[in-house]
This record gives C-alpha cells, sequence and structure tokens, in this order.
C-alpha cells in the first residue's frame, strides 16, 4: 500500500522539485517497484537516475534501515536532509529545524537591531519590540 499525502482533497505520490524528486511510500518494496518504473520510463526519454545522488530515508517514529537497490548498487540511507530550506529527519522531529531557524531570526534582528540600541527614546523602543 501507498503511503498516500492528502493536499487539497488530492492524493499526492511524488513531491516534485526544480531539479528534484521524492517518493512516498508506506513499505520498501512499493518504493522499490516506483523506483524502478521511474528508471524505466526515464530511459525512454533519454534521462538516467544520478545513483550517487540518490539516498534513502525511513521516517517512522522508530526508523529502520531501508534496503533499495538500483541496478546493484545501494543507495546511501541518511538520517536527514534539506530541501527548499526544511530539514526532514528520519524520525519525523523538526528539532533541528526549529533550532536553526531561530538562529536565523537571531542572526536577521542583530542586524537590525541599532534602532533599538541607539538613541531613541526608551518608550518608543519598548514599543517597536512588542
Amino acid at each position: 500500500m501507498v503511503w498516500r499525502l492528502q493536499i487539497g482533497g488530492q492524493i499526492i505520490h511524488t513531491i516534485k522539485y526544480a531539479d528534484e524528486l521524492v517518493l512516498l511510500a508506506k513499505e520498501g518494496n512499493v518504493l522499490q517497484d516506483t523506483i524502478e518504473k521511474l528508471i524505466v520510463i526515464g530511459r525512454c526519454y533519454g534521462m538516467e537516475t544520478n545513483v550517487e545522488k540518490t539516498k534513502v530515508m525511513s521516517t517512522a517514529r522508530k526508523p529502520f534501515p531501508v534496503k533499495i537497490m538500483i541496478g546493484q548498487i545501494q543507495p546511501e540511507d541518511v538520517e536527514s536532509f534539506k530541501c527548499l530550506c526544511r530539514t526532514s529527519t528520519n524520525g519525523g522531529r523538526r528539532t533541528c529545524e526549529i533550532k536553526c531557524r531561530i538562529g536565523m531570526a537571531k542572526a536577521s534582528f542583530n542586524k537590525k537591531k541599532t534602532p533599538f540600541t541607539g538613541t531613541l527614546d526608551l518608550k518608543l523602543r519598548k514599543n517597536l519590540v512588542k
């Protein structure tokens, strides 16, 4: 059974980016079949899968290794990956992403802190912070 992501009432089996593709499946054998079909269809259009760039990740609460083969090569099993400014981890947690975003917000705030530490009236600075 394929894992189904539903957005706006539509079921999504793949997530496509500019030059990337994320395949979702509930079971390893379904994912293996999907990858094999993708490779066959890609070859019909003169495209090849770059196995060195291909990664596999389980997102279960208790992650388990996924055994997927592309030809005679097994893609790297990763614990996390970053795509479009989002970090996904194998446990499905967002702790790392939240810490990263807080760090980016602090850095951005520090770049603009002069109005808060300058010669403005204290009451005005308090209102700006609020």
